[in-house]
């Protein structure tokens, strides 16, 4: 079976399971999974499962990509604030939904970052912008967002997220500590209004 097979195959059975919209399964079956994780790795790229990219990090199972991007309700030309980069594929699959120039990534480890950058170029994706940094800080320079996205767990919004996401605006991510949920919530002046909880969940912490 070839890669892209496999990936209608893992996108069919995430269809049916997860009920995705049009839009995000057009998203998914889009990217190469394959191409952002290790050489070593490329076996199990269309596992419906995490695997180890590096540096203690880990590109998430497909289904909890699709699961947030749904979540995210985003439409083309939407501002995407993601924190976590990784190796990039959720920032792909997002991009193909709102455009690569839409796109703002910080990832606190400066090799996964340049990586990253790098898959992106080759793949098409080169407009999407990284930042090496600390995710807590946001990215105040492109703010403001309509929706911004963690990959990593924190134990809430960061503060600098809630400021640099619009009115109306989304933010998405796991929150928690030992016990996460993937919790979306809406901004309005105060802070979050229809906070939302959408099942237990297990990422990586936010550094």
């Amino acid at each position: 079976m070839d890669t892209e097979q496999a990936r209608d195959q893992l996108v069919d059975r995430l269809c049916e399971r997860e009920s995705l919209s049009e839009q995000t399964a057009a998203a998914m079956r889009a990217v190469p999974r394959h191409e952002f994780v290790p050489q070593s790795r490329r076996t199990d790229a269309y596992a419906d499962r995490p695997l180890p990219i590096g540096n203690g990090q880990t590109i998430s199972a497909p289904h909890m990509v699709a699961i947030m991007i749904e979540l995210l309700d985003a439409e083309p030309g939407d501002r995407l604030l993601e924190i976590g980069t990784g190796c990039g594929y959720h920032a792909a699959v997002a991009a193909e939904i709102v455009g690569p120039e839409h796109v703002f990534s910080v990832e606190y480890h400066s090799e996964l970052a340049e990586k990253a950058r790098s898959t992106f170029a080759e793949l098409g994706y080169g407009d999407i912008q990284i930042r090496a940094g600390d995710g807590r800080d946001g990215w105040p320079d492109h703010a403001p967002y309509d929706a911004a996205y963690l990959t990593c767990a924190g134990t809430e919004f960061p503060p600098a997220l809630l400021e640099q996401v619009r009115p109306g605006g989304v933010v998405l991510g796991p929150i928690g500590d030992d016990r996460q949920h993937l919790v979306r919530g809406v901004v309005d002046e105060d802070g979050l209004e229809k906070r939302t909880e959408h099942g237990a969940v297990r990422f990586v912490p936010l550094q």
